[in-house]
């Protein structure tokens, strides 16, 4: 009964004002026909209040985020499902899902009547153009009653988290200068230049297949000699983020931050699609070590630049350091 007190409108309040100063009047003038009128106008927002109060709504809320993460500027989908569970139909309901200024602000919706076990489908759109991790939700069922005295508001639990990523620029294939050192096949394109006579054979054992015999060695050594396997080796690098806040200048998007962090997830994406292991470390330490494939990287490389900010730090020790050790 006190969250129903507390729930009264203004409509509610200036009946309940009404009818107690027409009751006042009424007794001090001596008027009944004034009292009634007083008691009416008071009674009829007790009675929503308690009406409202004492509703059972049993209602179940589901979210649905397509997709949980996505790039600057791109747009995401929000599925609500919104099922009456009770056995008796929902009046009026107000529902608000909260949803952080940034993304677009609150969105809201009314809903006339859901019947007993039924459900109401509701979506919209949220776009971002700053990167960032933000939470939707919960949401918010506001009942009211038909004449508009009483509004109680319920909140669910529930909320998800999108995920906006920097924005990534397509980076046009080509071979990276050193690529010999350790690149997929390069290792293999190495052997074939020099030869097969500077190839190091190895002993003949039992299962190897005889295509692999190196006859040159075998005359050599008076025993069956084969081609070692060849060795493919993945390329690996490391992408260095400075985040110090005196090494860049501008704010917002035109910001040279901004700038970097859209680089390094531009960077990071391609060489990582190119098949390269990589490893992320910043100049505060942050370090994001090399993950077994290739996708799980670049999701985790995402999410850590997507809530990248500048640090208060003055020197690249920290980082350095890191790039030695792990």
């Amino acid at each position: 009964m006190r969250r129903a007190l507390a729930g009264l409108t203004t409509r509610g309040r200036s009946f309940v004002a009404a009818g107690a100063t027409a009751i006042v009047c009424a007794v001090v003038l001596g008027e009944r026909d004034l009292l009634r009128a007083g008691v009416l106008v008071l009674v009829l927002p007790l009675l929503c209040m308690l009406a409202v109060s004492r509703t059972r709504y049993r209602l179940a809320c589901a979210r649905r985020l397509e997709p949980a993460r996505l790039p600057v500027g791109h747009e995401a989908r929000a599925d609500l499902r919104l099922e009456n569970v009770s056995r008796l139909p929902s009046g009026l309901l107000m529902v608000e899902d909260r949803v952080p200024y940034a993304l677009g602000g609150r969105a809201r919706f009314v809903l006339e009547r859901i019947e007993p076990h039924g459900s109401r489908q509701l979506g919209y759109r949220i776009r971002s153009d700053v990167r960032g991790r933000s939470r939707v939700g919960p949401l918010t069922v506001r009942l009211a009653d038909p004449f508009g005295m009483v509004e109680l508001v319920r909140s669910f639990s529930l909320s998800d988290t999108l995920t906006v990523t920097p924005a990534i620029v397509p980076l046009p294939h080509g071979r990276l200068s050193g690529a010999w050192t350790g690149g997929g096949d390069s290792v293999a394109r190495a052997v074939s230049a020099a030869g097969e006579d500077d190839v190091a054979p190895r002993e003949y054992r039992h299962g190897d297949d005889l295509r692999r015999v190196h006859w040159r060695s075998t005359a050599r050594r008076g025993e069956l000699m084969v081609r070692r396997e060849e060795q493919h080796f993945q390329s690996s690098g490391t992408l260095f983020l400075d985040t110090r806040r005196n090494a860049h200048w501008g704010e917002g998007l035109s910001g040279s931050f901004e700038q970097a962090v859209s680089a390094t997830a531009s960077i990071g994406v391609h060489l990582v699609r190119t098949g390269m292991s990589l490893r992320y470390v910043t100049d505060a330490g942050e370090a994001l070590p090399a993950a077994p494939s290739e996708g799980a990287f670049e999701g985790l490389l995402l999410d850590a630049l997507a809530v990248a900010r500048r640090s208060r730090g003055h020197s690249l020790s920290a980082g350095a350091r890191r790039l030695y050790t792990s």
